[in-house]
């Protein structure tokens, strides 16, 4: 009803040709059928269709009827349907695989690429067989239609059907295609399929060149002169013919033994497979030399190298090819040991030789030549006194050693020389005279001493400068030996540290030297020294006539060549300690001034505040009772601080008692009695002492709140190491009260149960005759017994 009366202006603007063909129609009287859309201000867009048809009345009166139906939702399927075709259609013309749709083996659809891959013209592939389609490959005839036949027979029976379609264009090289027929609705109909058409061109050609290639590797496997081994693990799979004539073992014989047994040894086997695997690691390849054992038990040289056939997989197994190297490493291993020796003569030689004739030097080795700075050519007949320092009676000064000496015979000397560079140097040496066919020479040999000539006098210098600083060190130093513990060396101090002169003690042992005490405790640290490999480090105390003194003794063993020894160190450290004792002591002090301070200023802030709730509860008489409540506990916290203002540590809990006792008394006015008939020696941790202080306030105060009259009785009693509070005053329990059913709170019993530490104290409130007795039992370690220095108190 709400799309009658459709104006111009609600007609949207794509529509109005068609509207206005309706309006024109209308008016001639003519039949007509108008689609068109209109925006309708409240239905929105909706599609109209309208039939105009003219008939006769029974007077011979001309008419029109008119009909407009809504077909939004026709409409909008139909153009969905029609955008989805299109969306389709794009699909697979842009699909890279052929697709065609099949009903029975005729072709009713399909995409563009499947008409070019099998050389269709656009469009002349709808009607085509499956036989027609085979037809168009390599082998038409009987081929294809086996092939037809088989793809209908397949589907027939519900399966798929697959096939390789080989097609030649022009003489070229052919191309492959891989047919897939499926049925298109398995549930459904079973004559419809979809047949996908793949080009595997490229597949075929790599496929082609892997035969051919492993063809080729096949080739050169078997032909190869180097041996190939594939192996997996310490498994052969395979080797080559090379490989069998290098071990004498045939190729399916490597295969069933171990690969072990063409090593040398089971150790060699071992280094060598762990040196491949960390070349594999870190290279992915591994070459190097080993011994092969034969199938006869002889050993030869090869050289292997492997390679892992998958990098990423260590499961894939090695490649490995064995040379045989065995002349050539044997022809290497003679010629580097010939090397090796004529090299370790002419290297290892730190003497200087020199061969000396009538007409001078003739020849000198290259220490010689380094020992003079200089090159043969510089000395060849020079006298041998040219390295020879200004002294007359230098040993190389002297003549007529070739008439003096027999062949065979040495001189020895030893002095300094001088070299082309001005160094002078010391030598120990000789010299021999031998003889040859063209006459006798002198051979000089010499050594260079220069290090260790300075070296020997850097130590007697340095062993003087020790000797100097022991002797003036202030510390006690003294050398024992350590099997008899005699005394080897010491020094003024330690002598003081024995309390003997340094003349009575050096070649002593230790028990003539010390007294009995001082000896038997010295010996025990030098014996537990002497086993141990740190230094051992102890404290001795020496009770001198003036005043005691304090010795840090350090004894560490010394390994000399000829025997072992023990040093002890000692340093008089007594005025260190007295200083250390003076600054703890200091400390200490310091400290507890700080904290009765701060318990002072805490005592103070808390009565100011107790003060201000006082205050406020005269100012609001509505909130007298819980001020006052609260001004009690404040009070309690109050006194735990005062009564820590004179003493640190534990508090005791009579004092703590009789000031709580004294605050509640004042604030209320109602006396209470404290009392004990034996002294009370328990004092409280600085933990418990404000919770039992809370404690006590609420209770005394709910005694003098809730009490019937008369004094409040507090009593204290000694139970074993622990105690027990008793308060009692004048009153009656309401019936059935029970002291568990009270709820925790923050007043009243349900504070004190709060408060209270549940390990090391218990609460009970209890009617004994007139009275109501609230007890309080306090267990260690919630209380404890004082010591003999605290002191006990009294309560009065």
């Amino acid at each position: 009803g709400v799309l009658q009366g459709i104006h111009r202006e609600l007609v949207e603007p794509a529509s109005l040709p068609e509207f206005e063909r309706l309006q024109r129609a209308l008016r001639g009287g003519e039949r007509t059928e108008v689609r068109y859309a209109v925006r309708h201000p409240e239905l929105g867009r909706r599609w109209l269709l309208t039939r105009v048809e003219p008939g006769a009345l029974a007077g011979g009166r001309q008419t029109t009827s008119v009909v407009t139906l809504d077909v939004t939702d026709q409409e909008r399927a139909q153009r969905r349907n029609e955008q989805l075709l299109r969306e389709l259609t794009t699909i697979l013309d842009s699909s890279t695989a052929g697709i065609a749709y099949l009903r029975g083996s005729v072709l009713v659809r399909c995409n563009q690429r499947f008409e070019r891959m099998l050389g269709y013209a656009p469009g002349a592939a709808d009607g085509a067989t499956l036989a027609e389609i085979f037809g168009r490959g390599i082998g038409a005839g009987a081929d294809s239609e086996l092939g037809a036949a088989a793809a209908v027979a397949a589907l027939g029976q519900g399966q798929d059907f697959e096939a390789e379609l080989p097609l030649a264009r022009d003489g070229g090289a052919p191309q492959w295609f891989s047919v897939s027929v499926r049925r298109a609705q398995p549930e459904g109909a079973h004559d419809e399929a979809v047949a996908v058409l793949t080009d595997i061109t490229r597949l075929k050609n790599q496929q082609a060149e892997l035969e051919r290639a492993l063809r080729d590797r096949e080739l050169m496997f078997d032909l190869s002169d180097v041996g190939i081994v594939y192996q997996r693990g310490s498994r052969i799979e395979r080797a080559n013919q090379a490989m069998a004539a290098l071990t004498g073992w045939a190729g399916p014989e490597l295969s069933r033994i171990d690969a072990a047994e063409l090593y040398e040894s089971a150790r060699a086997c071992v280094e060598f497979e762990a040196a491949i695997a960390q070349g594999l690691r870190d290279h992915h390849r591994y070459a190097g030399e080993r011994l092969l054992r034969r199938r006869d038990g002889s050993l030869i040289w090869v050289q292997v190298a492997v390679r892992t056939v998958d990098a990423d997989d260590v499961d894939a197994g090695l490649i490995c090819s064995f040379v045989d190297v065995d002349e050539r490493h044997r022809s290497r291993e003679a010629q580097a040991q010939q090397v090796e020796q004529t090299r370790a003569i002419l290297n290892s030689v730190l003497v200087g030789i020199v061969t000396v004739s009538p007409q001078g030097i003739e020849w000198m080795n290259r220490s010689a030549r380094r020992m003079f700075a200089g090159e043969l050519a510089d000395f060849v007949g020079e006298p041998m006194s040219i390295v020879a320092t200004p002294e007359p009676d230098h040993p190389l000064r002297r003549t007529g050693l070739l008439e003096r000496l027999q062949e065979g015979q040495a001189e020895n000397f030893e002095c300094r020389l001088r070299g082309r560079d001005g160094r002078e140097f010391w030598v120990v040496g000789n010299a021999v005279v031998t003889g040859h066919a063209l006459g006798r020479e002198l051979t000089f040999a010499l050594l260079d001493i220069d290090r260790r000539r300075r070296a020997e006098i850097r130590i007697a210098q340095a062993q003087a400068s020790l000797q100097r600083v022991i002797e003036t060190a202030p510390l006690a130093i003294a050398l024992f030996d350590a099997a008899t513990l005699q005394v080897q060396q010491i020094n003024q101090t330690a002598a003081l540290f024995l309390g003997r002169p340094v003349a009575d003690v050096v070649g002593r042992a230790l028990d003539e030297v010390a007294a009995p005490a001082q000896a038997a405790a010295l010996r025990g640290w030098l014996v537990e020294a002497a086993q141990a490999r740190d230094a051992v480090s102890r404290e001795w105390h020496l009770e001198a006539d003036a005043a005691a003194r304090v010795w840090d003794c350090r004894i560490a063993s010394l390994h000399d060549d000829d025997q072992a020894l023990l040093l002890l160190v000692a340093s008089d450290v007594t005025e260190q300690r007295a200083a250390e004792a003076a600054r703890l002591q200091a400390a200490i002090a310091q400290r507890e001034l700080l904290v009765r301070e701060v318990h002072h200023r805490i005592k103070n802030n808390l009565q100011g505040v107790a003060g201000l709730l006082q205050q406020n509860a005269a100012r609001h008489p509505e909130l007298a009772g819980a001020l006052a409540e609260a001004v009690g506990q404040v009070q309690a916290i109050a006194q735990v601080y005062g009564l820590q203002v004179g003493a640190s540590g534990p508090l005791r809990l009579a004092g703590l008692l009789q000031a709580i006792a004294q605050s509640v008394q004042r604030t209320f006015g109602r006396p209470i009695e404290v009392g004990a008939g034996t002294e009370l020696p328990h004092l409280l941790p600085e933990a418990e002492s404000i919770p039992v202080a809370l404690t006590l306030n609420e209770l005394l105060t709910n005694a003098v709140k809730h009490g019937q009259g008369g004094a409040v009785h507090c009593q204290a009693l000694a139970v074993g190491e622990g105690l027990q509070l008793r308060i009692a005053n004048r009153g009656r329990l309401p019936p059935g009260f029970d002291l568990a059913q009270v709820r925790g709170g923050v007043s009243g019993l349900g504070l004190v149960r709060a408060l209270l530490p549940r390990r090391s104290a218990t609460l009970s409130l209890r009617q004994e005759g007139d009275e109501v007795v609230a007890a309080v039992e306090l267990r260690p370690p919630g209380v404890r017994l004082a010591a003999a220095e605290d002191g006990p108190q009294s309560i009065a």
